[in-house]
């Protein structure tokens, strides 16, 4: 079946139809492979963390039934992905990923803080914050800090020089920081 809708492809894992793993990746396959090799930078990696993603969905579909089928595999997938990166340079960590936590440290706040907020709380609030930018921040955003897109690639996808990004993503994180402290999650 092609252009199924999430709901018809979750319907297909309640009944436990193979199917539903075969529409999956014909869908969403794609976009998983870029987000997975976006962090692992290793063709191989990313295609076994595609494959792990849908084995996970197949699992776990049901009890789960996701609203937005994309996003529950963006999940599964990135977690994965991560996992993989960490497991493999448990002592060198990618300069990426290093570097993407730096630039989002003055903005979120320290361990010994986060260790006292519940990390739902401080989901709610980024999510509730991202729902404040407009669209277009909304995905250079996330492309930058979910999906880890390099700046690049950002400016690419929304037709912005590479400066203009990095201007938008400094004003976002100070909006951000701004955000958090009147939430209390931020000295």
């Amino acid at each position: 079946m092609t252009n199924m809708t999430d709901e018809q492809i979750v319907t297909l894992f309640f009944a436990r139809c193979e199917e539903a793993v075969s529409c999956t990746d014909k869908m969403y396959g794609k976009r998983l492979l870029h987000l997975a090799e976006n962090i692992v930078r290793s063709p191989q990696d990313a295609e076994e963390c595609v494959s792990d993603t849908l084995l996970k969905a197949w699992n776990s579909i049901p009890p789960q039934k996701p609203k937005h089928l994309f996003a529950y595999l963006a999940k599964i997938c990135r977690n994965d992905a991560l996992s993989k990166l960490e497991q493999r340079n448990a002592k060198k960590r990618k300069a990426e990923v290093v570097s993407l936590t730096e630039e989002m440290e003055c903005c979120i706040p320290d361990v010994s803080r986060l260790r006292e907020l519940e990390a739902r709380e401080l989901g709610r609030a980024l999510d509730d914050f991202v729902r404040t930018l407009s669209e277009d921040n909304q995905l250079i955003f996330l492309r930058r800090y979910w999906y880890m897109d390099s700046v690049g690639e950002v400016a690419a996808r929304v037709g912005l020089s590479e400066g203009a990004v990095l201007m938008r993503l400094n004003r976002i994180k100070g909006k951000l920081r701004t955000y958090l402290k009147k939430e209390g999650m931020y000295r």
